[in-house]
């Protein structure tokens, strides 16, 4: 019992049972083969597919403990890729390790002053998070548009290349962006104190500020790191397809990690946040873009399909539903002690007879 109580029971649970549907419906689902010193399987593309998206929600769920949103993270991604690939494209050597270097630290850049934008409407001018950030959602890919000239900029670059579909180590490099970015994020947010303060902001920001908490410098830099990991998120993104498409670069992308983040146990209204617990929604959500691959569903379908099974997964994890359940069982169980014993009244008509 005291395990079906811990926050991760139900979101990994839950991460279970797709595998394990997948695995029915298709055993080569779990294998994994290994050629040339490299692992290939469904398994492994999950992990380097999840990337993008693992970035994206690890920013949301800073955002979203100090009672904040970001809904401009899918922009920030277009715009990073926008200038990370004009760069390299207009450069004498494409292939080389210093031009690629130097699109990816401005394209960081860029994402940073934007995160820093959306930081400062929030933190300074005061505006609704949901505002700010729709403000730069709406315009951020029209920027990614003018960087583009309006066109789909394709490169030839090895290097940029391999940072998408790379292997390191006989795994994705993809991965070990991934995981170097939780590790950081998990570093800062739970053993400094760093992690106390954004909860206590998320909680009550009048209450931390009377408390001498910068509750204005924390909002800041949870926006600001969203934005950053939203910017590598990007290059990542346009390092797979190897163009900068600003109208597909992160589509509905902020949507999906505000997904990760709840179906991981973080509540919408700040607060208390877990990062593993958003490391296993995104998986959750990866996982079931693979089943809908696997299953053969049609795409026109596929976002039914992809509603309904999340609906079936909030539901497993709502403890409203849990709460209900246990009173159900309690009250059948009452039901069945009370229809086992004698009534008082036949027990006492025996014992007279008897007498």
């Amino acid at each position: 019992m005291k395990l079906m109580k811990h926050r991760l029971f139900w979101p990994i649970a839950a991460l279970i049972a797709l595998i394990v549907v997948n695995t029915i419906a298709r055993p080569q689902f779990i294998g994994i083969t290994f050629r040339e010193g490299q692992l290939y399987g469904p398994l492994i593309d999950i992990l380097r597919n999840s990337a993008p998206l693992m970035l994206v929600a690890l920013g949301m769920t800073i955002v979203i403990a100090t009672r904040g949103i970001d809904l401009s993270v899918g922009a920030i991604m277009a715009v990073s890729g926008a200038v990370a690939l004009t760069i390299i494209d207009g450069s004498s050597d494409p292939g080389g390790i210093g031009t690629v270097a130097i699109a990816l630290v401005t394209a960081l850049l860029v994402a940073l002053v934007l995160g820093a934008w959306n930081g400062l409407l929030v933190s300074v001018v005061g505006i609704q998070p949901i505002i700010a950030t729709l403000v730069l959602m709406l315009a951020g890919r029209g920027m990614a548009l003018l960087i583009t000239d309006g066109f789909i900029t394709t490169v030839t670059s090895a290097p940029y290349k391999f940072i998408a579909t790379g292997y390191a180590l006989g795994l994705p490099f993809a991965l070990f962006i991934s995981a170097a970015a939780i590790a950081v994020i998990a570093l800062v947010e739970r053993r400094t104190a760093l992690g106390v303060l954004t909860e206590a902001v998320g909680i009550n920001p009048e209450a931390s500020r009377l408390a001498g908490v910068r509750s204005r410098g924390i909002v800041f830099g949870a926006y600001v790191a969203s934005g950053l990991l939203a910017g590598l998120a990007g290059i990542l993104y346009s390092s797979n397809i190897m163009a900068a498409d600003a109208n597909a670069a992160g589509l509905y992308i902020e949507l999906y990690a505000i997904l990760a983040v709840v179906l991981g146990g973080t509540s919408l209204m700040g607060g208390k946040f877990t990062i593993a617990g958003t490391v296993v929604g995104v998986f959750t959500i990866q996982t079931l873009e693979s089943t809908i691959l696997f299953l053969g569903v049609p795409s026109a379908q596929a976002p039914v399909f992809f509603a309904a099974v999340v609906i079936v997964v909030v539901l497993v994890q709502s403890p409203q539903l849990h709460r209900f359940v246990r009173r159900l069982m309690t009250r059948r169980r009452d039901d069945d002690d009370t229809d086992a014993a004698p009534p008082a009244a036949a027990q006492t008509q025996t014992e007279v007879v008897s007498r």
